[in-house]
């Protein structure tokens, strides 16, 4: 990453300094030491991580659901991972049985028979759903829930 008056400077992206305009391209084509002789350095990247589990890095969030009490109002809960990505699996699981949903209605309204290969994917959608919540409830960490979750296979 470049830097340039400790702000990052983008790639790829014309920029000004001293009033001078410099191309977006600038920064790819010119050496190491043009670029010092502006004032331009290069730092190391910042460590990346994955902010639907952390919020920054080695700080991970909350796992379980928490009651918070406020000094003023009522107590609420604060869903933690766990309870989110339940929610999600069970939003998944829903939207890909919808997909089918129909036919358990033709069969339950006029008795018209549901195709072995439907009832099949709807069982093991079911399956997986419940694989991944016991799963999710069962982690003791962040890495571990990352791992559950990363683990999901609907069959598609």
């Amino acid at each position: 990453m470049f830097m340039l008056n400790n702000k990052p400077l983008p790639i790829d992206t014309p920029f000004e300094v001293d009033g001078i305009q410099y191309p977006a391209n600038w920064l790819r084509l010119t050496s190491t030491a043009e670029k010092v002789a502006i004032g331009i350095t290069e730092v190391a990247d910042p460590e990346s991580y994955d902010d639907r589990f952390y919020w920054g890095i080695d700080n991970p969030k909350q796992l379980e659901d928490l009651t918070v009490t406020p000094e003023e109002g009522e107590p609420y809960t604060q869903k933690g991972l766990k309870s989110q990505w339940i929610a999600q699996v069970k939003d998944t699981a829903g939207k890909l049985l919808s997909q089918t949903d129909w036919m358990v209605i033709r069969k339950a309204e006029r008795d018209v028979s549901i195709p072995d290969a439907v009832i099949a994917k709807r069982a093991a959608i079911v399956a997986e759903a419940n694989r991944l919540e016991t799963a999710i409830q069962a982690c003791a960490d962040v890495p571990a829930l990352i791992a559950v979750v990363g683990s999901q296979n609907w069959g598609e």
